[in-house]
């Protein structure tokens, strides 16, 4: 039954050639049902059949049949047979191309002998004429020897001459990208494993005739074979036996010599692979003209790139040269490593000349070759930069001479970190016989100001040297560049610059040196008091120190002395005096000076808070207290004149740094220093935030939220809040219902703030409460929210500033409830509808729809507030359509552009993607948002625009709709004349600019002259920003063209 099946599968295919019947045929087969005889049998007729047709078609299906079939089942018996059968048909010509098919399948059989292998490959060599196949078909052939060759290698061994010659013959001429990656991998296994010595020039010819490859793959290639993918098989192939070096080496330099630049990289890059396999003897028979031409590239580059190539280059070949000893001491080198380091130093004898550079690079590549040529170079360079230095004649050339030498000392270091071998851990430094001849030489360039860049420059590669310099050495150079670093520290950027960098190399190993002598010396260059309003230089000067500690006090050891030092400063400076007879009270610079020592240790410890340092923890003792202490003290003592530590800009900054210091407490940390607040903020207890400190006032209490109370002691709410904003969810607020202090916090911010930052202060605590312990405040979110809006906000006859402040607040805990996805965050949002037919609150409150779901530096997750993924856009697209609804509706206009006001809000405040998929619905009403009054709404649109303008979008068709408004409206919106808002006409400006790039030109080509004659009259706007996007945009329509 299953021998019938088969024949009727045969003579269905050869009818039909579908694919169903080989994959029936292949199920019998490996069932079990069928064998392969029954299968030959029932093919028979048609493989001997005199139609050349039927024969390839018999053929044809065998080996698709044995292609599908395991191989695992395959025994002895059939696979000899199929070998014999298989090389037979390689001798007809019409059935070649099925039976290559067939081996292909077959050589990888279990059951395939050394003997089979060596039968097939002779028949491939005898019948198998590549020239005349198609590259699919020679692909073939290439896996069966590829298959052959990973299994049967030693087979081969036996007849290597037979096999090579063949394999040249087949190999010989090819050039498709797929069958070359086969060919360089079965040429590099028989140039690693086969004995080639008569075949080495064939050989090299089949591989070198391919370098260098210059293949592009055609643009979206299915094959995936990129230009790298060639060049290093090809590689591999050349590197492979060092027989080819004397072929090789002189086309190297021939393609280095004559080649592109692409052309030469891949040159250098080849012969840096095969140096190293090529040997040391031909590498040293070669040196002199490879030297010749590398030095061609190091000293007149083409560009950068073949420079580093041909240093990398010059490297190889010294190591080459010089691998496994051969060098002998480094004080009796001799060769090429000798003979170039010579040639260098002539030419750096003039080292304020060009090739002075270049030559200084050739010796700090020798820096990373073998230690002994490390140690001759270093031997010969040292001297001979220090000589030169000292040479009275050469005092002109001082600062290249030094910059060299920093150069090859920064080598000296880096090759003993790139490469273990160049030192031994028991080894000395290679610097170390030079160290204080080198030393010395900085040491003298710190005094000058030409050389003095370079000097530090080379004292911080010493420095960085590792085990180089001692502690003593490390003291001396903080104490010679202390000289330096008040002038020309201060005045000179790039000294300023090469001072901090080199102190901080100094800070990671020994900072004891900058804290004990450097520190000092800037701190008692900050004044006691502020420079008066006329000392412009005073003023610059402490700017300058401050912004040096800033950078330099990032260390823990260094910056535990920065705070305590400008925590001293600054209570010096706002501490509060009585101006002398005659003399004008005047406290703006004080505070201006506070406030740039606040600012600096902010942002030192924004930076450390950012490097997740774990010494910021331990400042909520040491100096929160004295922050506290220093504000409460200054509102309870000094009249308001005199109380520079109340100015609100100082709170401002002062809460960055408490919010800093408390992101990174522990819950256990925050729960007693919050206690100790609300002791201070509720109780009077203010002692108990300022623990450690000076005495407080006993004559005034301290008690900010109470009515009536002095205004100096309000404006430090936003210190309460600035610790509030970072607790974590876990820690509850000190009393029995904490929505009873929410409320308390709510209703100071209407009755009893004085000021937005108060305000905002209160409202960001509410908020960041509101979403961390969302789930103990239900009475707080229902009850007493609904009676704070029907008293606050929806009552008509209260006062509309005092609206838009408790809209405000309710901004801040709707966005609360919205970030954590609260099921009753949306209910907030909702009721400012309800508002927008309000005379008075009706854009406040669609404004709000947008800063509902803003992002904000508040609810963050370093403030460990509860944020929920998608929030945005789920809010979007709940009130999306409502939106667009209200905005089309027919009616009062003032409705219609409260929604407007919505939308633009709303869309600025959420990424692109959120609403891009809605942008041709949206247009024509944010077109009409362009006609409303404010420009800060129409700015906002523009700006909408211009996020969404994408030259490469395929969906331009609702720009190109309402292009011709557009450009009208931008026009209009441009003009000085028209629009005194600097921020919208800069926004027009460049939407214009961007409209040739997103329109067709067809489309605009109308509007073009007036476009350009009207942009005539922004190009005299009063605003420089203005005029600059004027040029912008009028040159690009100007260019516009079809």
């Amino acid at each position: 039954m299953s021998e019938e099946r088969i024949e009727r599968l045969v003579r269905t295919w050869i009818a039909t050639e579908q694919q169903e019947e080989v994959d029936a045929a292949v199920a019998e087969l490996s069932s079990g049902n069928a064998s392969l005889l029954p299968l030959v049998k029932a093919l028979g007729e048609y493989l001997t059949s005199e139609e050349d047709d039927q024969r390839t078609k018999g053929v044809e299906f065998l080996s698709s049949v044995l292609a599908r079939f395991p191989r695992e089942k395959l025994n002895r018996q059939s696979v000899r047979v199929l070998v014999t059968f298989y090389c037979g048909k390689l001798e007809d010509t019409e059935t070649i191309i099925p039976a290559l098919k067939g081996l292909v399948a077959l050589v990888a059989a279990p059951t395939f002998t050394s003997t089979d292998a060596v039968e097939v490959v002779r028949a491939l060599f005898r019948h198998v004429k590549m020239k005349v196949l198609i590259q699919a078909q020679r692909f073939l052939v290439f896996t069966i020897i590829d298959t052959l060759l990973a299994n049967h290698r030693e087979a081969f061994k036996g007849m290597v001459k037979e096999f090579l010659d063949g394999y040249i013959a087949i190999a010989e001429g090819e050039k498709d990208p797929r069958n070359l990656l086969l060919a360089f991998a079965i040429a590099r296994v028989i140039l690693i494993e086969f004995d080639i010595s008569a075949h080495v020039e064939d050989l090299f010819n089949i591989t070198f005739c391919y370098f260098p490859i210059t293949f592009r793959p055609p643009p979206d290639d299915p094959y995936g074979i990129t230009s790298d993918d060639l060049k290093n098989a090809l590689r591999a192939c050349l590197n492979a036996t060092p027989s080819f070096g004397p072929w090789a080496i002189p086309l190297f330099l021939e393609k280095v010599t004559a080649g592109s630049p692409v052309t030469k990289r891949d040159t250098l890059q080849t012969l840096d692979a095969c140096l190293p396999v090529y040997g040391a003897s031909m590498a040293r028979t070669h040196a002199r003209k490879l030297w010749n031409t590398l030095k061609l590239e190091i000293f007149q580059p083409t560009d950068p790139e073949t420079e580093a190539k041909a240093l990398k280059s010059t490297q190889i070949l010294i190591q080459t040269i010089y691998a496994n000893g051969a060098d002998g001491d480094s004080q009796e080198i001799e060769g090429l490593a000798k003979e170039a380091c010579e040639e260098c130093l002539r030419i750096l004898k003039e080292p304020e000349k060009s090739q002075a550079k270049p030559a200084t690079k050739v010796l700090c590549a020798f820096m990373s070759t073998t230690p002994s040529v490390a140690r001759f170079t270093l031997s010969q360079a040292i001297p001979h930069f220090v000589r030169l230095f000292l040479d009275p004649d050469e005092a002109p050339n001082r600062a290249p001479t030094l910059r060299l030498l920093s150069d090859v000392v920064a080598a000296a270091r880096d090759s003993t970190l790139k490469d273990l071998e160049v030192l031994d851990e028991d080894e000395e430094v290679p610097l170390s016989p030079y160290k204080d001849e080198v030393l010395g030489v900085f040491s003298v360039g710190l005094k000058n100001s030409v050389t003095c860049k370079h000097a530090l420059e080379g004292l911080r590669n010493l420095v960085t040297t590792h085990g180089l310099l001692s502690d003593e050495e490390l003291g001396f150079i903080v104490h010679s560049v202390n000289e330096i670093l008040l002038k020309e520290g201060m005045e000179d950027d790039d000294i300023g610059e090469g001072i901090l960098e080199l102190f901080i190399a100094i800070s990671t190993t020994a900072p004891r040196h900058v804290t004990e002598t450097t520190l000092p010396l800037l701190f008692s260059s900050l004044p006691d008091r502020a420079p008066p309003r006329s000392a412009d230089a005073d003023r610059l000067r402490v700017w300058h120190i401050l912004a040096f500690l800033k950078k330099l006090c990032i260390q823990s050891d260094l910056f535990e002395m920065f705070v305590v030092r400008l925590s001293t400063k600054l209570d010096l400076v706002c501490t509060p005096r009585t101006a002398a007879e005659g003399e004008e009270s005047d406290v703006e610079p004080s505070a201006a000076y506070a406030h740039s020592i606040l600012r600096t240790l902010a942002d030192v410890l924004a930076i450390k808070v950012d490097k997740e340092h774990p010494d910021v923890a331990k400042y909520i003792d040491r100096l929160l207290p004295r922050l506290y202490h220093l504000h409460i003290y200054s509102a309870l003592s000094a009249e308001e004149s005199q109380a520079i530590a109340t100015d609100e800009r100082l709170v401002a900054v002062s809460a960055e740094i408490i919010t800093l210091i408390m992101q990174v407490q522990t819950a256990q940390k925050q729960d007693a220093f919050i206690q100790s607040l609300f002791a201070a903020y509720f109780e009077g207890q203010a002692s108990q935030i300022a623990d450690g400190q000076p005495k407080l006032p006993a004559d005034n209490s301290f008690k900010p939220f109470e009515p009536q109370v002095d205004p100096l002691q309000k404006h430090l709410v936003p210190l309460f809040s600035a610790a509030v904003v970072a607790l974590r969810k876990e820690v509850a607020f000190p009393t029995e219902n904490e929505g009873t202090v929410l409320h308390s916090l709510l209703l100071w911010s209407l009755d009893e703030a004085q000021t937005s930052l108060q305000r905002d202060a209160c409202n960001h605590a509410i908020g960041s409460v509101v979403n961390k312990r969302a789930e103990g405040l239900s009475s707080f979110l229902s009850e007493e929210l609904d009676t704070f809006w029907s008293a606050n906000i929806a009552d008509t006859s209260v006062p509309a500033e005092r609206r838009r402040n408790a809209i405000s607040a309710w901004i801040w805990i709707a966005k609360a409830l919205l970030i954590r996805r609260h099921s009753t965050a949306m209910s907030y949002a909702e009721r400012l509808f309800v508002l927008f037919d309000d005379t008075e609150v009706s854009w406040d409150a669609a404004r709000a729809i947008g800063q509902i779901v803003r992002a904000d530096k508040v609810l963050t997750k370093r403030n460990h507030a509860v944020i929920k993924i998608l929030y945005a856009q789920k809010f979007f697209n709940a009130l999306l359509p409502r939106i667009v609804e209200g905005a089309k509706a027919p009616g009062d206009p003032r409705r219609q552009n409260a929604y407007l006001v919505a939308l633009t809000s709303l869309i600025k405040a959420i990424p692109k993607t959120t609403y891009a998929h809605e942008l041709p619905t949206l247009m024509p009403l944010l077109l009409r948002g362009l006609e409303l009054p404010d420009p800060e709404i129409r700015a906002n649109v523009i700006d909408t625009f211009l996020v969404t303008a994408d030259p490469d979008a395929k969906e331009k068709s609702a720009i190109s709709e309402h292009a011709t408004s557009l450009v009208h409206t931008m026009l209009k919106n441009s003009m000085v004349s028209q629009q005194p808002s600097v921020r919208l006409r800069v926004s027009a400006l460049r939407y214009l600019a961007k409209l040739p790039s997103l329109v067709r030109y067809d489309v605009l080509h109308p509007q073009k002259a007036t476009v350009v004659r009207e942009l005539a009259k922004a190009l005299d706007d009063p605003k420089k920003a203005v005029r600059k996007e004027a040029v912008e945009a009028r040159t690009n329509w100007f260019k516009f063209s079809g």
